[in-house]
């Protein structure tokens, strides 16, 4: 019996967020030299700055002395931070290197340094054991800085878990109901797909040939080849990335040109960048771009792309807070899993058995080995 014979049922319990992981804490463009900026990130206040030589720094927003926030303060010397409430100074590893009115300085006195790494525009930030911060393991957003693709993106403060996020991002069928007026059309939730996945990764794949475009890609195959009219294959290809990234290769290509084999030179190829990073356990940084490879060099094209995203993300944060909302007021209730969950509920195993590793999980998986096997 497969899932879409039967349904199968997972809690819909919070999880803790793992913290042997990389998790975007900011646009490289929000840190300075300047002052400190605020970000809490898997409920763990953060103050982070950079130093004179550009270098970013993310330490615990609460001064060793009471607490004080640090992100409140100012930035001194060549890479230090002082508190603003008693003028105690510290490093960018922590370490306290001045107090008021004393010259002896208490050993104990310094605050938590996380691992900071930048790639991909972004700063990313390690809240675990510090000496499991791989920089090779941040997950792969190349094209938000190679040169063969041009874009934008925005923030989103989300009222919801984290976790919901990847669930609308690993299920694009929703897009068929929620954003019917822009992306969505019944060709969704008529194809087939398939779900292929790693220890840190899962790929759903899905194809539409023969199809009329949705108005976002028939104005995107017009903005490539104006006046273009006729059927289209259409393509959505999801990579996640543990531990909450996701890639969304997608566009369109008129029918019957190769695409599907891999020629998609008569189409317009977009890569939705996603990366959400946990706040609390009921709202989410959701840091996102819309990448393409065509028309580079128009200005105009990446505004009307990332306005246009934009508009559609906000229908997808109002389905998400509302969704957060019924999850608060049932807490006991247990989510029903249909086919077009398997992604999901793959990428929710791995979240289970992350958490398990670091010993912050004591009940058993919700989900089988294989999606087939219920």
């Amino acid at each position: 019996m497969t899932l879409s014979e039967r349904t199968v049922t997972t809690t819909a319990k919070i999880l803790p967020h793992p913290l042997n992981a990389w998790y975007v804490a900011a646009w490289d463009h929000e840190l300075t030299t300047k002052k400190p900026i605020a970000r809490t990130i898997a409920n763990k206040p953060l103050a982070m700055y950079r130093t004179k030589d550009g270098r970013a720094v993310a330490l615990a927003d609460a001064c060793w002395h009471r607490l004080a926030p640090l992100s409140k303060g100012k930035l001194v010397g060549n890479d230090g931070i002082q508190c603003p409430y008693h003028g105690l100074e510290y490093n960018s590893a922590g370490r306290c290197m001045k107090m008021p009115a004393q010259e002896t300085l208490n050993p104990s006195a310094a605050v938590n340094s996380y691992p900071v790494v930048e790639a991909h525009r972004f700063v990313w930030v390690w809240l675990g054991d510090p000496t499991l911060a791989d920089p090779t393991k941040v997950p792969d957003m190349h094209q938000m800085s190679h040169p063969e693709w041009a874009g934008d993106g925005r923030t989103i403060s989300a009222e919801c878990n984290y976790q919901l996020v990847l669930d609308n991002l690993m299920d694009l069928t929703h897009e068929e109901f929620v954003h019917s007026s822009s992306i969505g059309q019944d060709e969704l939730s008529e194809s087939e797909f398939i779900v292929t996945h790693t220890e840190d990764s899962v790929t759903v794949t899905r194809w539409m040939h023969n199809i009329d475009a949705p108005p976002f890609w028939q104005k995107n195959m017009n903005d490539k080849f104006p006046g273009f009219e006729g059927k289209v294959d259409r393509w959505q290809i999801i990579h996640y990335y543990y531990p909450s990234t996701i890639c969304i290769d997608v566009g369109v290509a008129k029918a019957g040109t190769g695409a599907p084999e891999g020629d998609r030179s008569q189409g317009v190829n977009g890569y939705v960048m996603n990366t959400i990073t946990p706040d609390s356990d009921r709202s989410s940084h959701y840091f996102w771009a819309f990448m393409r490879n065509y028309r580079l060099e128009s200005q105009t094209i990446t505004t009307q792309l990332r306005d246009g995203v934009s508009g559609v993300f906000k229908e997808d944060e109002e389905m998400l807070t509302a969704q957060q909302d019924a999850i608060d007021a049932n807490t006991d209730y247990e989510f029903y899993n249909l086919n077009i969950d398997a992604g999901g509920m793959w990428v929710r195993r791995i979240l289970e058995e992350a958490l398990a590793k670091e010993g912050r999980l004591d009940i058993p998986t919700t989900f089988p080995r294989s999606a087939r096997e219920v």
